[in-house]
């Protein structure tokens, strides 16, 4: 049995809008319900906007890191603010190397500096960055099946053999969970090595069950199955 990371699901008051403006900065294509953003190969995952009129509340408990290759950091940030981003004040030190903005409904995302080894080879969307503890990151691994990169002083990253971007998790002090995440995971079972076919969504849910995943209900989508990780952040596994 095996799982996919499938998309990233982040809540917006204008789905479109917000679909817009992450395909313009990471030049990729939009499907025709205009609310995704598509993955333009196999190492990517698609971003899906959802409908929401939440408002947001603090920092989001993940935000998107994007890679720089030598010298085009600011031609980044450029496009960025001219797709409808502005600069963000997180408490970040003026000798921080990378560049922290919000998106145009305040989602946080930086932009980090050419020669950052940690993300080499990642591609442009280098990153998913999470506020979470060590064991969710280890839960994240086995729910995956992609292995820990990082693992140390509590932090934790884990990445799939194929690559592609990163998720990582910053370790203690995690902050309070208030609410429903504005973003969250959708995973589609795929076959494992020397399966044919991949199993059902029960059965995934039941090993993530059994990893210390819990059941919240049914997902936005018909057959999808919602979960919360062991940090309490929600996840759908969907059909496939």
């Amino acid at each position: 049995m095996a799982l996919g990371l499938l998309e990233l699901c982040i809540d917006a008051r204008d789905p479109e809008r917000l679909a817009a403006f992450w395909a313009g900065l990471l030049r990729r294509d939009v499907s025709a319900d205009g609310r995704t953003v598509l993955p333009s190969h196999d190492t990517e995952f698609a971003l899906r906007f959802l409908a929401s009129d939440a408002e947001k509340v603090g920092l989001n408990q993940v935000h998107l890191h994007l890679t720089s290759d030598t010298d085009d950091q600011s031609a980044t940030v450029a496009r960025a603010l001219a797709l409808g981003a502005t600069h963000l004040d997180v408490g970040q030190r003026p000798d921080e190397g990378h560049i922290v903005l919000a998106d145009p409904e305040g989602n946080e995302l930086c932009v980090i500096e050419a020669g950052n080894t940690y993300l080499a080879g990642c591609g442009f969307l280098g990153e998913l960055a999470c506020d979470g503890t060590e064991e969710v990151g280890h839960f994240w691994s086995a729910a995956l099946g992609w292995p820990l990169v990082w693992d140390q002083d509590g932090e934790t990253a884990i990445q799939s053999p194929a690559g592609g971007a990163k998720v990582a998790w910053g370790g203690p002090p995690v902050r309070p969970k208030t609410g429903r995440n504005r973003m969250h995971l959708h995973l589609a079972p795929v076959a494992g090595p020397g399966e044919s076919a991949p199993a059902g969504v029960d059965a995934e849910v039941a090993r993530l069950l059994g990893l210390g995943a819990t059941r919240l209900g049914a997902g936005e989508d018909a057959g999808a199955v919602s979960l919360a990780d062991p940090d309490g952040n929600e996840l759908c596994v969907v059909p496939t």
